[in-house]
């Protein structure tokens, strides 16, 4: 079963019958999503059914959401600049050498805050992907949005639970990040500006997600 594909249904009998018109209706909804897949990471489309994943599905959003999803490496450019401009940590120094380091630094952050998220998640069952609202309207939207920054379904995938996965990943990935900076930093401060970081930038990450296909459609794509 496909991570991200929306439901196709047919009104006529006859076409239903036709493979070649299966197809052809099925193709440009998944060339459509591509793109933002790649963009945003894998998700639960409007139509898209609420099912458990198998642990081969879970070792495959793992990969497309911390290797193949081109958001989070725009994520950790920023996120270095912004170190960079600080000059936080100073002994790294400027120019390139020092961006660098800041990068690497970043992104092993947020490879092992994720790889500590989808363990947890699969000892959970918890679903990994972002489901788009079933709603209209920009604040019920909105407010989906933020909600699942901060809780998630369980293997049910009726259930919400609180998001312990990612908030324990973002806080041991945050001491770890501490931990390996050189000069004076504390790495429970780390650990505490991480778990802010991911409740602020993953409920604005999510509110990305869930306009992303809007934009597309306003420039000739269908929301899915």
């Amino acid at each position: 079963m496909p991570l991200a594909t929306a439901q196709q249904t047919s009104q006529a009998p006859d076409k239903e019958k036709d493979p070649g018109i299966k197809k052809k209706q099925s193709e440009p909804a998944r060339l459509a999503r591509m793109p933002i897949e790649w963009l945003i990471g894998p998700y639960i489309p409007v139509q898209g059914p609420l099912q458990p994943l198998t642990n081969e599905q879970r070792a495959d959003v793992y990969a497309r959401q911390t290797f193949l999803t081109a958001g989070s490496y725009v994520a950790r450019v920023f996120s270095a600049g912004f170190d960079q401009a600080r000059g936080e940590p100073y002994l790294w120094g400027g120019g390139m050498s020092g961006y660098g380091k800041r990068l690497a630094a970043r992104y092993g952050e947020f490879v092992i805050r994720n790889s500590l998220t989808a363990a947890g998640d699969a000892a959970l069952g918890y679903e990994p992907r972002y489901d788009l609202c079933r709603c209209s309207g920009f604040w019920p939207r909105t407010r989906h949005a933020i909600s699942r920054n901060f809780v998630a379904y369980n293997r049910s995938e009726r259930e919400l639970r609180p998001q312990v996965p990612m908030y324990a990943g973002a806080f041991t990935a945050g001491v770890l990040y501490g931990s390996w900076l050189p000069g004076n930093h504390s790495m429970w401060a780390s650990g505490g500006l991480a778990i802010l970081g991911q409740a602020g930038i993953g409920s604005g990450a999510n509110f990305v997600r869930e306009f992303a296909l809007d934009i597309l459609r306003k420039s000739g794509s269908r929301r899915h």
